[in-house]
C-alpha cells in the first residue's frame, strides 16, 4: 500500500501534517477523512478506517486539525470556522496535487464541519458521519464546568480525552453562531450516519436530528454496542469501513 506524509497550509496558514494512502492497482476514488474534536488522524480506528477504505480500492487523506497531531499553529486558537477552513484546504490539496475527493468522512465534531463544507466542494458526491453532533453547541457540555470562566477570565483550561487544552471565548462564540440544521437541509450531497446507540459522548438523538433534517438520497448504520470513539472493538472501525465502501461506490 503506497502512502505519503505531506503538509499543506491550514485555516491560518499553518503546516498542517497529513498522510495519504492509496492502492497498489486501480484508484476508484480520493477519500478525505475529518477526525473529531482534539484527537488526530493517528488514533486507531482512523487508522483502521483509513487501511480498510484502501484495501477496497480507494485514496484516502487524513490530517491533523491546527494544533493538533503532528500539525502546527495553537489549537487555542482554533474554532469551528477555522475546523471548516481546514477542510477545505485539504480538499484544495488533493485537487491540485492529486484528484479532488469525491467522498468526504467526518467522526464527531469534524462530521458536523464536514455536513457544513460539503456542498462547497464540487468534487464532492457523497458524505458520511460517525458519532457527529447535529449542531455546534453540542461541544460545550465536554468543558460545560468552564463556562463561566471562561466568559470571566477570556479562556480556560480544559480537560479533553485526559489532556489539557486552552479554549477561548471566541470558541463558544463562534459555535454559538452556526447554523447546521440549514446547512443539513439543504445539503445536496448523498449522506451516510453512523451512530452507535450507547454513544456517552453525543446521544444517538443528535443521528436521528440529523437524518431528519436531511433529504434523500440519507442512509442510517447502527453501530450497536460501540463506543463513541470506535476504540473498544476494533470490528466497529473495519464495519464502518465496509459499509462505507460499498456504500460510496454508488455515488463515486
Amino acid at each position: 500500500m503506497p502512502s505519503e506524509k505531506i503538509t499543506f497550509k491550514g485555516a491560518f496558514g499553518d503546516a498542517l501534517s497529513a498522510k495519504l494512502d492509496w492502492p497498489e492497482g486501480e484508484l476508484k476514488s480520493w477519500v478525505l477523512f475529518a477526525h473529531g474534536f482534539s484527537i488526530g488522524k493517528d488514533l486507531k480506528p482512523v487508522r483502521t478506517i483509513s487501511k480498510t477504505l484502501v484495501e477496497n480500492g480507494y485514496g484516502m487523506m487524513r490530517f491533523d486539525f491546527t494544533g493538533l497531531g503532528e500539525s502546527g499553529g495553537n489549537f487555542e486558537d482554533t474554532n469551528f470556522t477555522s475546523n471548516c477552513e481546514d477542510i477545505r484546504k485539504a480538499a484544495e490539496y488533493l485537487t491540485r496535487h492529486h484528484k479532488a475527493p469525491c467522498v468526504l468522512i467526518g467522526h464527531s465534531f469534524g462530521g458536523t464541519a464536514t455536513l457544513k463544507v460539503a456542498d462547497e466542494i464540487p468534487s464532492c458526491k457523497a458524505v458520511a458521519t460517525i458519532g457527529s453532533p447535529c449542531d455546534t453547541k453540542h461541544i460545550i457540555h465536554q468543558f460545560a464546568d468552564k463556562i463561566e470562566e471562561i466568559h470571566e477570565e477570556g479562556e480556560a483550561k480544559v480537560l479533553l480525552g485526559g489532556r489539557p487544552f486552552v479554549i477561548k471565548e471566541q470558541f463558544l462564540d463562534d459555535v454559538a453562531n452556526q447554523n447546521i440544521a440549514e446547512q443539513i437541509s439543504e445539503l445536496n450531497r448523498a449522506l451516510m450516519i453512523f451512530h452507535s446507540p450507547q454513544d456517552r459522548v453525543v446521544s444517538i438523538d443528535n443521528a436521528s436530528h440529523i437524518y431528519m433534517k436531511a433529504k434523500h438520497p440519507k442512509s442510517f448504520v447502527s453501530l450497536d454496542s460501540a463506543d463513541h470513539l470506535l476504540l473498544r472493538n476494533s470490528a466497529d472501525a473495519e464495519y464502518v469501513a465496509n459499509v462505507l465502501a460499498a456504500w460510496a461506490g454508488r455515488y463515486i
